[in-house]
């Protein structure tokens, strides 16, 4: 019998698939949304990429109204799934909350069965809206305030600010989140985005492949990844301590959160964007120790270690900055994800064949049964 030959690790450069949404070029640090370059559509917001992702096209303004009213619609979330969030234990980690809240939409979406494009596109419409209305009611129900009702005069972004803080942010504010939600709205063949494509695939549901994705990035590995690193620069402390610090978690072999990418080779072309940011809210609080710690700690993982930083890295200390909690931080990751899970939860639809991989079975043979009565 052949040797049979394993894929790598992780599916580590194994392409299993196409796809028209993203592109990742690791070794030239290249990310492209639907043939458009990162740093382009950076300056878009986040209702732009949410027409690309499920019409392959920036809008123009008529579209870009017709996607606004679209979500803006579909922003309410049912009185049960709000209970629930509002009544879950005050330890539940806030993407377990997001992840069951995001299930129960299941009973009151129309035709949730359904796997028309057309009637997808709804789905993932109405998904975007109030994943993003259910995270907003965990940030707000942990910081003992009372439910805000969403604000129909507000964008995507800033109408969840006013949902989780209980006041209409500043412009700066919420463009600085939208531009968050932009960066991190797709990312390839990623873990959570191939678990919803995995679910997909066996003509499940867009709720049910939704939640499992979330259940994938609330991993530490994926995106619970920019939590850890707010957690890492608070044990840091200041900027005197990141290179004695960094010398002891090496020499322990600790890992240091928020440095590599199993697929940039170079800098992640989304850290730049993040890392502009974090210096501008470092300079708008009044406390640029978090920015400062930062750019130390990456120029001495480039020097020591020859590791850039990814998108996870500048995230955490531009959102800390604007003043949302750590515990937050991957809740806001899926917010803007979700519309790139929709996006691939249709593409996998468009050609489908049930994701079944085989498993080289290494364990023993040939054991000898013996009846219950003589073990």
């Amino acid at each position: 019998m052949a040797e049979i030959q394993l894929a790598p690790k992780g599916l580590e450069d194994v392409y299993v698939e196409k796809t028209e949404l993203s592109h990742v070029d690791g070794t030239n640090g290249i990310l492209v949304y639907c043939g458009y370059h990162i740093d382009e559509v950076a300056r878009c917001s986040f209702e732009e990429i949410c027409h690309l992702f499920l019409h392959g096209e920036l809008p123009n303004k008529a579209q870009l109204l017709d996607m606004d009213r679209a979500l803006k619609a579909e922003r309410a979330v049912p009185a049960p799934v709000l209970d629930f969030v509002v009544h879950a234990p005050t330890d539940e980690h806030p993407m377990a909350l997001l992840r069951t809240g995001v299930s129960m939409l299941s009973g009151y979406l129309p035709d949730v069965d359904s796997l028309e494009p057309s009637t997808l596109r709804k789905h993932a419409i109405a998904l975007v809206a109030k994943t993003a209305t259910i995270a907003a009611a965990i940030c707000r129900t942990r910081s003992g305030g009372k439910l805000v009702e969403p604000d129909m005069s507000l964008g995507h972004a800033a109408n969840f600010l006013k949902m989780s803080r209980g006041e209409k942010p500043e412009d700066v504010v919420a463009r600085t989140l939208d531009t968050a939600l932009v960066l991190h709205a797709d990312h390839g063949f990623n873990a959570s985005t191939f678990t919803a494509r995995c679910v997909i695939s066996s003509l499940s549901d867009m709720v049910s492949a939704m939640t499992a994705a979330i259940g994938s990035l609330k991993g530490p590995l994926h995106g619970g990844a920019n939590t850890a690193v707010m957690a890492m620069l608070q044990e840091i402390g200041s900027v005197a301590n990141v290179e004695p610090w960094l010398e002891k978690a090496l020499g322990e072999k600790h890992k240091v959160m928020g440095f590599g990418h199993r697929v940039y080779k170079t800098i992640d072309p989304r850290a730049k964007h993040l890392k502009r940011m974090s210096k501008e809210w470092g300079e708008r609080a009044g406390n640029v120790k978090w920015f400062e710690m930062s750019e130390k700690l990456e120029s001495l993982m480039m020097a020591k270690k020859k590791l850039n930083p990814n998108v996870d890295f500048y995230s955490a200390s531009t959102y800390y900055a604007m003043g949302i909690e750590p515990e937050m931080f991957t809740v806001i990751f899926a917010i803007a994800r979700t519309i790139g899970w929709a996006a691939h939860i249709i593409e996998q639809l468009k050609d489908n064949r049930i994701m079944r991989p085989e498993a080289l079975y290494v364990g023993p043979m040939g054991k000898t049964f013996i009846p219950i009565e003589k073990r």
